[in-house]
């Protein structure tokens, strides 16, 4: 068994080495200009990214540059484990340091909803939609990430990507009933998002607000948002790393999310 599993990651980077299987970074880079969600004033805001440099090759340090990150855990492409939500705030292994590893690693199915987004930036993902997709593609696997492509990564402007109007943010995501289908019948990983969140924009005005957030984290199920290059990616045959900072109680952590694909 032991050789057979040697012989399996030995094949694995045969292929890497090959090219016939690409790494796809996932992750949009974080710097001070990255988006942080906006919460109503009455709500503690979450700071974006500040860099203070410690040293870059001068007295401070001649042979090193090195700095201090501020930022809050859910920051840019970043990692939701379940006691982020109050509805997993008591589950067993529900944050960062304690997540089993084995979990962040598992395949991907991307739903493409771009043309629907297009039309409508608060277009909600159904299971009508899903088992549509799942009538091509086949069942969604139990462990898997569902990854949503929406286009959403194209826009690199922070007004555009936020999209706030009068009445609040407007960007697309999950219909609770789909969330509670894919946690329950699917029993995914979890699901990832181009988004700055994995509830739509409008989520706060649903019954009950962020259906998203929590049914899939009273499940113990995880989020990743922020996503890039999802259209590099086929629908099913990639494999997702995504592994957040070893945070002691942690809520979530920025983190580099990769697939392994076909070339």
């Amino acid at each position: 068994m032991a050789e057979k599993q040697s012989s399996v990651l030995t094949q694995l980077v045969e292929e890497l080495n090959a090219k016939r299987i690409r790494v796809v970074d996932l992750t949009t880079t974080l710097g001070p200009e990255t988006p942080v969600i906006d919460l109503p004033p009455i709500f503690a805001p979450s700071p974006g990214l500040t860099l203070t440099e410690i040293s870059r090759y001068d007295s401070r340090g001649p042979a090193w540059y090195w700095n201090v990150l501020n930022l809050g855990e859910h920051t840019g492409t970043h990692f939701d484990a379940p006691v982020h939500w109050i509805t997993g705030k008591d589950l067993p292994e529900n944050a960062t340091d304690t997540i089993q590893p084995r979990k962040f690693v598992g395949p991907a199915c991307v739903i493409d909803v771009t043309a629907d987004v297009k039309a409508n930036p608060d277009f909600l993902l159904t299971p009508d939609r899903v088992q549509a997709w799942e009538s091509t593609h086949g069942r969604i696997p139990a462990g898997s990430w569902v990854l949503l492509r929406t286009g959403w990564s194209a826009r690199t402007k922070r007004e555009d990507f936020l999209n706030v109007r009068d009445d609040g943010p407007h960007s697309p995501g999950f219909a609770k009933a789909c969330s509670e289908f894919l946690a329950h019948q699917r029993d995914v990983l979890g699901v990832g998002v181009e988004t700055i969140g994995t509830d739509a924009g409008q989520a706060g005005t649903f019954d009950p607000p962020f259906p998203n957030h929590g049914t899939m984290h009273g499940a113990g199920k995880f989020g990743i948002t922020s996503l890039i290059n999802l259209d590099q990616l086929p629908p099913t045959g990639a494999v997702i790393i995504a592994a957040p900072l070893k945070i002691a109680d942690g809520s979530g952590s920025p983190l580099r999310v990769i697939a392994l694909a076909p070339a």
